[in-house]
């Protein structure tokens, strides 16, 4: 990260000439490669043309689901395979999380459409009166609800001393053309009350371990953390998630901060800079889509 956050780098359009310089990318899925409803045909053609060339890709996503089920759904949105070499979830971390407390119940928070999660794991369900410990996904409702509408639940939560593992950091995503929220609202909310929170996703270390080894195993060679690129449209996760690991970032801006930067196609580098100085963090460069 060699640029000071208090400066916003340049918006570049093209992503080859930068791309080229490393051996593998950990590229974000949700706002970079599709927007929960379709596919973005550019992204995907510019993560298969670097696959082409020799590069390693693996979409590396706060989905709390295991990888699989994520394949499933990029198939459904018509995101190419030859766009990616391998998925890491941080459903896949929440599951290792969930396989090291075998025998203890779960209160589960989240939609019906997350229980792959637990799939083969022996999970026993049960309230937040008896629960050992509480897995969140998600909101119920997120077409509806916000964090405050947990209140109430993470207080019975809090008075236990119950520990959450929070199966997706991310506070809010694009459906289409609307923010919904996610289970890192609820997370968060709950840290902030004095609960006990493990985020399995993005911005923390073992997601990018393990996306890491994929790569690596993807080029059957080592991997030199100066020879990855993270891409993403999240200061949050994407963006201080890849500071934290020691590699650069390639940052999109026409995602979940579109709005606040002003506009989708032409965004406001002021205010691009100050999200940045913000953060404390500065990507090696930036663009608003991800383009060859």
């Amino acid at each position: 990260m060699t640029l000071s956050p208090s400066v916003s780098p340049a918006i570049i359009d093209h992503v080859a000439p930068l791309i080229g310089g490393y051996d593998v990318v950990l590229s974000d899925v949700w706002g970079v490669v599709h927007n929960g409803v379709a596919a973005f045909p550019e992204a995907c053609d510019a993560l298969a043309r670097f696959r082409t060339g020799g590069g390693a890709v693996v979409l590396i996503t706060n989905a709390p689901r295991p990888s699989a089920a994520v394949i499933r759904m990029l198939d459904r949105l018509a995101v190419p395979r030859a766009a990616y070499d391998a998925i890491v979830s941080s459903g896949d971390v929440t599951r290792g999380v969930i396989a090291e407390r075998r025998g203890q119940s779960v209160l589960q928070i989240g939609p019906e459409r997350d229980h792959s999660i637990f799939d083969g794991l022996g999970v026993v369900f049960a309230p937040v009166e008896t629960a050992d410990y509480v897995v969140c996904t998600g909101l119920f409702d997120d077409e509806r609800e916000t964090a405050d509408d947990y209140r109430d639940l993470l207080a019975s939560m809090l008075a236990r001393k119950l520990f959450m593992v929070c199966a997706n950091p991310d506070i809010v995503v694009e459906r289409g053309d609307k923010l919904v929220y996610c289970a890192g609202a609820i997370a968060d909310l709950y840290a902030n009350m004095g609960g006990d929170v493990l985020y399995a996703g993005k911005p923390h270390a073992p997601i990018y371990d393990a996306a890491v080894a994929k790569a690596a195993a993807a080029r059957k060679a080592d991997v030199a953390r100066r020879r990855v690129l993270a891409i993403g449209d999240s200061v949050r996760t994407d963006l201080k998630g890849a500071q934290a690991y020691g590699i650069d970032c390639l940052f999109v801006t026409a995602g979940i901060h579109a709005e606040e930067l002003g506009a989708r196609d032409n965004p406001n580098t002021k205010a691009l800079g100050e999200i940045f100085a913000a953060a404390g963090a500065a990507p090696k460069a930036v663009t608003r889509r991800l383009a060859w």
